[in-house]
């Protein structure tokens, strides 16, 4: 897997990543989730630069110009519900792309530190041959991301996988290095080093789903 942690160099990211970090800027949702959709928009930009391209003509009222358009057909596809802003940047990058959608959650037996990831919904089309781009906030141990290729198999074989997400834990980054196929791109904001008992990223930012949409029973 190619890790691209765009959160190594200085760059107006940093500050989007400040935000959405920061304990009392957390409190406004709509800011937070503008953040974490402006991240995605950054993300995508530097993704895109590893798509395929072809030459295009363009008719402007003084002439022509050729220029390379993304010729790759994208496949969106977001983890419910903290994926959704991150989706969104990607599409206001991404006209054309197709979307789909899945849900995952952690299930703790008897509020045990261990837990399973339960995936009960998804809506995708055709992944063969396409670009799957996966988005994800937080990628905390890698089970989460696991057991979503896993569900996506019946869908076909995609050309090449871009995972998209805000801030990992290096555990969960050299957990999926084994799990996704040698061609996967992961880009990523900013990389943690630690993980809390239950797998939470330390620092972190907390729950990325209840922190766009609301805390939930």
């Amino acid at each position: 897997m190619i890790v691209h942690n765009l959160g190594e160099e200085n760059s107006v990211l940093n500050q989007f990543i400040y935000e959405i970090r920061d304990t009392h800027v957390q409190k406004d949702s709509m800011r937070f989730r503008r953040n974490i959709e402006r991240i995605g928009e950054v993300l995508g930009y530097e993704l895109s630069k590893k798509l395929n391209y072809s030459s295009k003509i363009v008719a402007t009222p003084l002439g022509n110009k050729k220029m390379g358009l993304v010729q790759d057909n994208l496949v969106v596809c977001s983890i419910l519900r903290a994926g959704l802003p991150l989706h969104q940047g990607l599409l206001n990058f991404f006209d054309s792309a197709e979307n789909g959608f899945i849900s995952a959650y952690r299930k703790h037996e008897a509020d045990k530190d261990e837990f399973e990831v339960i995936v009960n919904y998804l809506a995708a089309p055709s992944l063969q041959g396409n670009i799957l781009i996966l988005t994800d906030p937080m990628l905390a141990t890698g089970k989460t991301l696991e057991n979503v290729l896993k569900a996506l198999q019946p869908y076909g074989v995609p050309l090449q996988i871009h995972i998209v997400t805000v801030i990992g834990a290096e555990q969960g980054i050299k957990h999926i290095e084994y799990i996704f196929p040698d061609n996967t791109h992961l880009w990523i904001a900013a990389i943690d080093t630690e993980l809390t008992s239950r797998g939470y990223i330390i620092p972190g930012i907390g729950d990325a789903g209840d922190l766009a949409f609301g805390n939930k029973l």
